[in-house]
């Protein structure tokens, strides 16, 4: 129980709106985590997984209506639609209550109320931000007894009178008197995801999946964050923090953003192939950053945890997220080996012989379907990385020297680009774009923009988001300033043949930005921005052909000329809320370009 008035008075008023038998605050203890494991062992959402492969580990399988975030039930009630922005669903606030009331109205009959108190950031970090969930779903608590900082410390340093976030979750599946339970109980017809970015508050009901859920995820770290960091002077992005250290123990931080399926996570935990060179994680997934006494931006992550695409995942693409998976996980909607582990698409180079689909059908090889759904997850605690930072929880965060943006692009962008100025890199990150794959929707291929990989994420108009980075720009001296850069790993040649092998070979293009932020790196002007001058980049040992690497790093005049139209269709949808100074870098590119 909180000494908080203002927690107690809120519990009381979502305990007589929803009617729980019970309410239960948590205290993010092992036991607690233990004894609520056992709990959905008993009614079916777990498995234990055998103990001598995964130790404490549990393996779930959702509702299959229920197995990803639904960007179309997502909604941000500002106070205005322009507020909201084009990029956002926006319903007005007291409508959007007024119905929510009504759904969640006796919706956790049957149910215990578990009161979540858990903390963005390092307790006690000038840079986190705590919130308070309340939900239903005991797979919810343990979900965030991993990815955030949960329990009575929490509560210890909110005190009597701190600020928090109000997160409200149900499955939307009440239970009346002797009702059997189901194994995942959801209102998988009627789901909502609902921020209130000016109350700082976000509703959630009828999903129990994922960032629908776990509140504390993308619909607090980003979408009611990216709010706060306006109003506060900061920055909540959708980025990994990496930390690169030199042969010479030089270390450097990093914070990089890409969409979905370009190898965020696996750069989050990458095994560099330079001998001496290493990269340890601080985050793969959200950076909140604010500027320090010395004038840096300090980054933290906030979460405590890795909530990650099991398909795909592989010692072979990321060695390190695998090994973090060896005890103390939850495996959701993956595939059931016949000895009691799991397994997925790409896990090993050879399938199992037979498998236990998510669907609980029988699965072998020359099945024509997947084992795992596309977007089965694994959820275990950072700690448990193998190269986790050592300064991953230090308060007062890491320091950044480097902004990272790129997409998949088989044409026109180069392996890696310096901004000419802060206003540029700005540029570049407001019109990034990647090709489509099967991990987000519309056609293969298709080139869709993804503005700083913020667009299903930003909680209020992109346009004023655009601003808020110039802004930041101007809030410190240049050369404190982190140095922006466009990477992209996925450039093709005429056959479509990716052209460079990436993975932990990325570790030469982070040695070269490692090098220029350090005032040693060689680098030639172009049009586009500075590019490494010839022999900068290390390629030792690659034999990679000269071809390649000329067309790695060639600018391709022509292709970014084909490129302003369709930059200024995309900032016409962001209207008069575009900031001049981004129009202004776009005319001095075309300038540039045509000489």
């Amino acid at each position: 129980m909180s000494e908080h008035r203002g927690l107690q008075q809120w519990v009381q008023e979502i305990n007589d709106l929803c009617q729980p038998d019970r309410i239960r605050w948590c205290d993010g203890s092992q036991a607690e985590y233990d004894a609520l494991c056992a709990l959905m062992v008993s009614t079916g959402t777990f498995i234990k997984l055998k103990t001598a492969t995964r130790p404490n580990s549990f393996y779930c399988r959702s509702d299959p209506a229920d197995v990803a975030r639904v960007e179309d039930r997502t909604f941000v009630c500002s106070r205005t639609t322009d507020e909201a922005g084009p990029t956002n669903n926006w319903r007005d606030p007291d409508e959007m209550r007024n119905v929510l009331r009504g759904l969640f109205k006796g919706a956790m009959k049957g149910r215990t109320l578990y009161v979540i108190p858990y903390s963005m950031g390092p307790i006690g970090s000038p840079i986190s931000k705590i919130g308070v969930e309340l939900t239903d779903s005991p797979y919810v608590v343990c979900n965030m007894h991993l990815m955030t900082r949960v329990g009575t410390k929490v509560l210890e340093a909110l005190g009597a009178a701190g600020e928090f976030v109000k997160c409200l979750h149900s499955v939307g599946a009440p239970l009346e008197r002797n009702q059997a339970d189901v194994a995942w109980p959801c209102n998988a017809q009627n789901k909502y995801i609902v921020h209130f970015p000016d109350t700082r508050e976000i509703w959630s009901f009828g999903s129990g999946y994922g960032g629908n859920a776990l509140l504390g995820k993308k619909c607090f770290s980003l979408r009611i964050a990216s709010v706060m960091a306006r109003d506060e002077g900061w920055l909540a992005e959708h980025m990994l923090i990496l930390g690169l250290t030199s042969p010479q123990g030089e270390r450097k931080y990093m914070a990089a953003a890409f969409p979905s399926a370009c190898g965020k996570t696996n750069l989050a935990m990458l095994v560099p192939t330079l001998p001496g060179w290493k990269v340890e994680c601080v985050g793969d997934d959200i950076a909140w950053m604010k500027f320090g006494p010395d004038g840096r931006l300090y980054a933290i992550n906030p979460e405590a945890g890795f909530f990650g695409v099991a398909p795909g995942t592989s010692m072979s693409s990321n060695p390190n997220a695998l090994l973090s998976l060896r005890q103390n996980a939850i495996f959701t909607n993956c595939a059931l080996t016949p000895d009691g582990d799991v397994w997925w698409e790409d896990m090993t180079a050879t399938p199992p012989p037979q498998l236990c689909d998510w669907l609980r059908r029988p699965w072998t090889p020359d099945c024509d379907r997947k084992a795992a759904h596309p977007n089965a997850r694994f959820t275990t605690a950072a700690r448990q990385c193998p190269v986790i930072d050592p300064a991953w929880e230090d308060p007062k965060g890491v320091p950044i020297s480097a902004f990272l943006f790129g997409g998949r692009r088989g044409t026109v962008v180069p392996l890696v680009n310096e901004a000419l100025s802060w206003n540029h890199g700005v540029f570049l990150a407001s019109v990034m774009a990647s090709e489509t794959t099967f991990a987000a929707a519309g056609k293969v291929g298709q080139l869709r923009r993804d503005p700083f990989a913020m667009l299903p994420v930003c909680g209020y108009h992109m346009g004023d988001y655009f601003a808020h980075w110039l802004k930041i720009g101007g809030m410190s001296a240049l050369e404190k300033l982190p140095r922006i850069y466009h990477v992209n790993w996925f450039r093709k040649n005429g056959g479509g043949r990716i052209l460079w092998p990436g993975y932990g070979e990325n570790s030469r293009v982070l040695k070269w930005i490692f090098e220029r932020v350090s005032g040693k790196g060689a680098a030639v002007d172009t049009p586009i921005g500075r590019l490494p001058a010839a022999g900068a980049l290390d390629l030792t040992g690659l034999n990679l052909p000269a071809a390649h690497t000329r067309a790695l790093l060639e600018v391709d005049v022509k292709g970014w000329l084909d490129e302003i139209p369709l930059i200024r269709e995309h900032y016409a949808g962001f209207g008069s809320r575009l900031p001049a100074g981004l129009t202004a870098e776009l005319e001095a590119l075309e300038k540039r370009l045509r000489g």
